[in-house]
């Protein structure tokens, strides 16, 4: 299957107009250049701390959408560049688009949704493997816990040093009996992998409903019971039904691999999801946020029990306190 790319040189200050303008005209999902350094929201977000220094951003930017092309569906080019140059002449009555030249290749599928492969192979994390879907389980491996899962666009895989400062805090801390709440949970990978060391039953919340999806099918994937992973939307600082849903001093373990600044306001709510003597495991958190999460941690009636480090990054474990009953 071939794909054609209509590519716009324009400003970047005219991006999200003519990107909205021309979803109009059928042309979806943009893919953007430019040379726009990220703000450091942008960084932590990415869980990128320091980049190298890049060309200095000279306000240009490259717009491209691709159109599917079949011999059932061919692509009037010739029309859709006309559709197109209309559109920009339009937006050039009350606005600046800079040079807006339209530029026609074409792409087949291999190009960019296979080659992607060769940059994500099986990994171990102590002794788990993390293997996607395209690749054999070795002889030597039959024997280990083995996750199943494929890298997506949103949600991550266990490669990153934050989730593996969690994975092996949890595997510390779990029991056969421990109910997980797992805040942010993403592709589940933090409750699918307790469960696979045999934890009772893990809750996970997300803001994506995206996640939904990306979960049920690590789950089934990985053979988990869907009755062991219950699955919510929402935002559980917020939103009072999404914490009651949860449930109150229910759970031994909260998992949260979040941003710092995400951490703090997210503390003081989750000690009235733990038991007495819960533990509450944190990561994602670069090196510089340390005091930070632990001063949230602290004020919120937790003992910090374990501090732990890969890279630059931090996983900082809580202990809520059992209430010592009043003497007379």
């Amino acid at each position: 299957m071939k794909w054609k790319k209509f590519t716009i040189k324009t400003i970047t200050d005219a991006e999200d107009i003519i990107i909205s303008t021309l979803y109009d005209i059928g042309l979806e999902g943009a893919q953007i250049e430019d040379k726009i350094p990220l703000t450091p929201l942008e960084k932590e977000q990415m869980f990128v701390d320091i980049l190298p220094d890049g060309p200095e951003d000279d306000g240009i930017a490259y717009l491209s959408f691709f159109v599917e092309e079949s011999d059932e569906n061919p692509v009037d080019t010739d029309e859709m560049v006309v559709s197109i140059n209309r559109e920009l002449d339009d937006l050039r009555n009350f606005m600046d688009v800079g040079e807006g030249t339209v530029m026609v290749s074409e792409t087949e599928d291999i190009d960019w949704i296979n080659n992607w492969k060769q940059f994500f192979h099986q990994f171990y994390i102590d002794d788990l493997l993390v293997i996607p879907s395209w690749e054999e389980v070795k002889p030597e491996d039959k024997g280990r816990k083995i996750l199943h899962i494929d890298p997506g666009t949103a949600f991550g895989t266990g490669m990153h040093e934050t989730t593996q400062l969690c994975i092996r805090q949890l595997k510390k801390y779990i029991t056969p009996q421990t109910e997980l709440l797992d805040v942010g949970t993403g592709s589940g990978i933090l409750a699918i992998i307790s469960l696979m060391y045999g934890i009772k039953h893990a809750v996970g919340t997300d803001l994506d409903p995206c996640a939904v999806e990306a979960v049920r099918d690590n789950m089934e994937v990985n053979n988990i019971a869907p009755e062991s992973f219950d699955m919510m939307i929402g935002n559980i600082i917020t939103d009072k039904e999404v914490q009651d849903k949860a449930g109150y001093e229910k759970y031994d373990i909260v998992t949260a691999n979040i941003l710092a600044d995400v951490l703090v306001p997210l503390t003081p709510v989750i000690v009235k999801h733990l038991k007495p003597g819960g533990v509450y495991i944190t990561s994602g958190i670069i090196d510089n946020k340390e005091q930070t999460v632990r001063d949230a941690m602290e004020a919120a009636g937790l003992t910090i029990i374990e501090v732990t480090y890969q890279g630059e990054w931090v996983s900082i474990t809580g202990e809520l306190a059992v209430s010592m009953p009043q003497s007379s």
